[in-house]
């Protein structure tokens, strides 16, 4: 299940126009649930995360994950794809929709190649035990041309879009990413003493690397349905607070599961780290690092439990629960619709902890 393509979806029909937009903003008794108090309760926020992704498909029409063979080999598809070129020229609704889908699509593809390239094995740290250092070479050329390719694809799907707002959206997006790569990769990881970066600085390269791109997407939804400034920058900010919830919530889950193996690692620069770092102090936490190490090697199961015993994991869910209230905030710009109802139940998904 991919967020950002799901959450892509559900805006179009917050943006849709004329019928289509009466259709899907007609509410419903059975899938409309209260957003109740900032803290993210409602009466029925859904127990579990595949729940939710379940309901949401149910308004989307179709489930969110495009990239599968059967549905680039499906005749239907093809013969869909035919009559929708007829309407090219014309004023039909359904055009508005296919460029928002498409912008989904797009979406999905640039944070596709993103991970693809994200999984190149560094060959310095290679062991004779990983593989063959010919294989694993070769394995990083095909990654770095999958990436490519799938960014070649994305940029032409931009280009048909003939939007040069919604152009210049996801471009800058795509900067933002590489952007926020880079900081994540700057840590030296021949030492275990990480950067002192604050909790500020933290957010803003987050940002960058993980929540750009939901943000602009978002924005450039609404765009497409010729939505003004207001109504864009509203889309945008449930995107940014979205995509920050759900990070700090993968960040977190190390520290909060009832079962976790010992020999389970996390990121040094997560969000309870560097909470954890920023109410110890430097040189308490430089202390704790170098009492966890044995024999060159960190102990990850001992400083866990040294950062549980800390403030850094309860000040992370709050921080949590503070992103999904803003994007519960701008939610409320919407009129009530299921679409802003399984927007909502994303969020309360994001938010809880038990």
């Amino acid at each position: 299940m991919n967020l950002r393509q799901l959450l892509l979806h559900l805006p179009r029909y917050l943006g849709a126009s004329g019928s289509l937009r009466r259709l899907w903003w007609s509410p419903s008794l059975d899938t409309i649930s209260s957003v109740g108090s900032w803290r993210g309760q409602s009466s029925k926020s859904p127990a579990h995360w595949n729940q939710v992704v379940s309901e949401a498909e149910k308004i989307v029409g179709y489930p969110t994950s495009f990239m599968s063979l059967r549905c680039l080999l499906s005749d239907e598809l093809s013969n869909i794809a035919m009559q929708v070129r007829k309407l090219v020229g014309t004023q039909h609704p359904l055009l508005t929709t296919a460029s928002q889908r498409s912008l989904a699509e797009i979406t999905e593809l640039i944070h596709t190649a993103l991970l693809v390239h994200r999984g190149i094995v560094n060959l310095n740290e290679l062991q004779s035990s990983d593989g063959p250092l010919k294989d694993m070479q070769f394995g990083n050329k095909i990654a770095i041309l999958s990436g490519d390719f799938l960014l070649a694809n994305a940029c032409n799907g931009l280009a048909l879009l003939q939007n040069t707002k919604v152009v210049e959206l996801l471009a800058s997006a795509l900067m933002d990413l590489v952007q926020g790569v880079y900081h994540e990769n700057s840590t030296s990881k021949e030492s275990y003493i990480t950067d002192d970066i604050g909790i500020s600085t933290w957010k803003e390269q987050t940002f960058l690397s993980h929540g750009a791109l939901l943000a602009k997407s978002c924005q450039a939804a609404m765009e497409l349905a010729k939505h003004d400034a207001e109504v864009q920058d509203m889309a945008f900010q449930y995107g940014k607070h979205m995509a920050m919830s759900h990070k700090i919530n993968s960040d977190v889950q190390p520290f909060v599961k009832e079962k976790t193996s010992d020999s389970m690692t996390f990121n040094l620069n997560s969000a309870p780290v560097v909470l954890h770092q920023e109410f110890l102090g430097r040189d308490l936490w430089i202390k704790q690092i170098g009492e966890a190490q044995e024999k060159g090697r960190l102990d990850y199961a001992k400083l866990r439990e040294r950062i549980k015993a800390g403030k850094g994991v309860t000040s992370a869910i709050d921080l949590c629960r503070y992103h999904g209230n803003k994007a519960l905030e701008a939610l409320e710009s919407f009129p009530p619709s299921e679409a802003r109802s399984a927007l909502e139940n994303i969020v309360f998904a994001v938010t809880r902890f038990s």
